[in-house]
């Protein structure tokens, strides 16, 4: 097996006396489960209480738009956000975002892929993800379904073609320990809807990422990611290091090495050049336009930035194989620091 090829993923997370089996693997594991977590990376149940982090994020990709949705649970609160981004347009046609109430308004189970649940309802908004399984009627899909006023999602992510996922397994600086499930792209169904405007998502390309662990007070990241169905990266530099660098191509999954991100954090809509430094990446992100947030919540903080444009270049599966160009494949970097 190359060096680069990952071996299948662990059923757990931790072994049966709590240490954790760090890693990057194909596929995905039954549950994300931090409860027998041994020493030393256990902490007191306070300190975890306060330190877990735990996400869905889901996106979308067409010709026409991109929608990007979140929920996530941050222990003493959780929040939520959504938004249509119009391609042809160059700007946000749809946007929601709210914080929670702990304990009531969000809820993510531990399962990653099958078996996956998470939802988030607030004043008659609702926002739920979830996994279908196959059955002789139906095939392996994910349902996400989201109705915030006059906005709304109805699709249908169908994963029984798709590549294998991701699961990534490491440290964090000023944490412990953190998981993440990210998918490869997968055909999708449905439409979104903003107010009379109606949008058919049968000709894009949908991903998620499901991430759960013990992150530091302050939390910072650039992030790149892009799915087609035959080919998609994902891309991290910040508090996981390089643990989550992936590349999909042709069915295949492919472990990348440390990423290096060239921007200017100042200016939303200029490029962006993203490789890595194992000569397997290349990449330059045009942004078509942005989503941003900043919030001040006196015991909490977050600056936010996701560009939504498209990317150009190159990748390969080693450094002896044909490069494969990439032209225009739409998706989405990040700028993101939180003080949760």
């Amino acid at each position: 097996m190359p060096a680069n090829f990952l071996p299948p993923a662990p059923a757990q997370i931790l072994s049966p006396d709590g240490q954790v089996r760090f890693g990057k693997y194909t596929g995905a594991p039954d549950v994300i489960d931090w409860s027998s977590l041994a020493l030393p990376y256990r902490r007191g149940k306070l300190w975890q209480a306060l330190h877990h982090k735990h996400w869905h994020y889901v996106a979308l990709a067409t010709d026409e738009i991109f929608c990007g949705i979140a929920i996530v649970d941050v222990g003493w609160t959780n929040t939520a956000f959504a938004y249509v981004f119009d391609r042809q347009e160059g700007k946000l046609i749809a946007s929601y975002s709210q914080d929670g109430l702990s304990g009531l308004t969000a809820k993510l189970n531990q399962h990653p892929a099958v078996g996956a649940a998470s939802r988030f309802h607030f004043l008659g908004n609702k926002i739920r993800f979830q996994h279908l399984p196959a059955s002789e009627q139906m095939q392996d899909q994910f349902q996400l379904q989201l109705q915030c006023g006059s906005f709304s999602i109805d699709t249908l992510l169908d994963a029984s073609q798709a590549a294998p996922s991701l699961l990534a397994i490491g440290e964090v600086r000023g944490g412990t320990v953190h998981a993440t499930v990210k998918s490869a792209g997968m055909p999708l169904a449905g439409a979104v809807r903003v107010g009379s405007r109606s949008f058919k998502l049968q000709a894009g390309t949908g991903s998620y990422d499901h991430s759960n662990g013990f992150l530091a007070r302050e939390t910072g990241w650039r992030w790149a990611s892009a799915h087609a169905l035959d080919v998609g990266f994902n891309l991290q530099a910040g508090y996981f290091g390089s643990n989550e660098n992936s590349l999909w191509l042709d069915g295949k999954l492919i472990g990348l090495g440390a990423a290096q991100f060239d921007f200017d954090a100042s200016q939303a809509m200029a490029d962006w050049h993203i490789y890595t430094d194992d000569g397997l990446l290349d990449l330059y992100f045009r942004p078509e336009g942005f989503r941003a947030e900043n919030k001040n919540l006196i015991i909490a903080s977050s600056r936010y930035l996701q560009p939504i444009g498209v990317f150009s270049g190159w990748v390969r599966a080693s450094l002896d194989s044909p490069r494969r160009q990439i032209e225009k494949m739409v998706g989405v970097t990040e700028d993101h620091f939180s003080k949760w």
